[in-house]
């Protein structure tokens, strides 16, 4: 995952263009994708896909012609989606294009600017403060014109049509954590789960953030609601910080409750936060027309850490521990989701005689059971075709995953039947 993620990391992505074409056909190379475009002016409900944008360089020079910004040195420092520039400024006319963040004097923001005309560059403040008051050689080599929109999915089916949906997006350029650190994590996902089998099948999405989850959505209006059984966005999961989950809109979901569940046992410090309407494409799955059991499992929140859209979400920012350690839990929750079915006693009339299949403690009347007797019967007693395996764990107060090899030789001795 790292080596990918370094591979990634100096292409100047952006909602179009170039770099969108370049990581998508290396993350070709490593699983299999069907990749969709949507033209310039397609409307996706009540947005429109804007023009394609490309850039091949930008500089600003003082007068004595030393360079002050060259966008070769870091593409952070054009605002996204600047259209074409060329000529002298003052500085009180540059000052307008020029972004910076006086509370980060060293970094060098992030900024876009896709839906209104503009251009403009990011400094660092203590840069921005050292400009002296002179004419400037501004020019910025880019194209704004009519072109595609692409967004690249994968899937790997299940037994039965329903869907685990795992979206990431790609968009931001050099953004080690927010964005990329998903993307290689939804690559591994689907390297993992391909290897194993599937109740549920599995939609790998990769979008443009924002509008691309909006263009899907807008593609898929009349069956997605049908397919997706439940779904994840995956960012910020590279940086060394604790697990955040933030909630569907439903707030009470399975995915919600499994994850909830697996992060409480994992041993990890977390915490679990109520869906609000800012932050990710979580935003647009929950939107009240979808409302898509779709939450968003993070370490950072986007927002939240002081690297967050600046030149400091780099490579030394995410650890190839943390991105292991995502990846375990999300293998664990993506396992409890499989394995979260509805049971029904084969017999539900008083509890069976277990001692005669083996399965009750060779010894009767002890004080104590051991742990995995008493899973047995409260996964019998509740096991009445109406309690999931997550009711049944939240009652024992355990790992949906302790109870998948009970449920399995609780099946083998004929004792439980699959419902759904």
């Amino acid at each position: 995952m790292f080596a990918l993620l370094k591979e990634l990391f100096p292409i100047c992505r952006s909602l179009t263009g170039k770099g969108t074409n370049q990581t998508l056909d290396i993350l070709s190379r490593k699983i299999p994708m069907n990749i969709s475009a949507f033209t310039t002016g397609t409307k996706c409900f009540d947005w429109e896909i804007p023009n394609e944008w490309n850039i091949d360089s930008a500089i600003i020079n003082d007068q004595s012609g030393r360079t002050i910004i060259d966008f070769d040195d870091n593409n952070l420092h054009v605002l996204g989606y600047s259209e074409p520039v060329k000529g002298w400024f003052t500085l009180d006319e540059l000052k307008s294009h020029i972004f910076s963040f006086p509370d980060k004097p060293k970094s060098i923001p992030y900024l876009t600017s896709y839906y209104h005309r503009n251009w403009g560059f990011c400094m660092a403040h203590n840069d921005f403060l050292a400009l002296r008051d002179e004419k400037y050689y501004v020019e910025i080599n880019s194209s704004l014109s009519p072109g595609n929109l692409l967004i690249a999915e994968a899937v790997l089916p299940g037994k039965i049509e329903k869907e685990i949906l795992l979206s990431c997006y790609f968009c931001h350029p050099s953004m080690a954590n927010d964005s990329l650190s998903g993307v290689v994590l939804v690559t591994q996902l689907y390297q993992e789960l391909a290897k194993q089998e599937r109740y549920y099948g599995y939609r790998f999405l990769f979008v443009p953030e924002t509008i691309g989850s909006i263009a899907y959505l807008s593609q898929q209006k009349d069956s997605i609601k049908e397919r997706v059984q439940a779904g994840l966005v995956v960012t910020c999961v590279g940086d060394p910080g604790q697990f955040n989950y933030k909630q569907s809109r439903q707030g009470n979901c399975a995915v919600d409750r499994i994850t909830e569940n697996i992060l409480k046992f994992s041993g990890f410090p977390y915490s679990i936060r109520p869906f609000w309407p800012m932050g990710s494409d979580e935003r647009q799955y929950c939107s009240p027309g979808f409302n898509l059991p779709v939450g968003s499992l993070m370490r950072s929140v986007y927002g939240e850490f002081p690297e967050y859209h600046t030149s400091d979400d780099n490579l030394n920012f995410v650890t190839e521990k943390a991105l292991q350690e995502s990846l375990e839990i999300y293998l664990k929750v993506l396992e409890g989701l499989q394995e979260n079915r509805v049971y029904r006693r084969t017999n539900p009339f008083c509890e069976p005689q277990m001692s005669k299949l083996n399965l009750y403690p060779k010894v009767g009347a002890q004080k104590l059971r051991d742990d995995e007797f008493c899973r047995r019967m409260w996964i019998l007693n509740y096991s009445d075709g109406e309690h999931s395996l997550i009711d049944i764990a939240e009652k024992l107060d355990v790992s949906i995953l302790d109870l998948c090899d009970t449920v399995k030789i609780l099946k083998e001795a004929g004792l439980l039947e699959v419902l759904k």
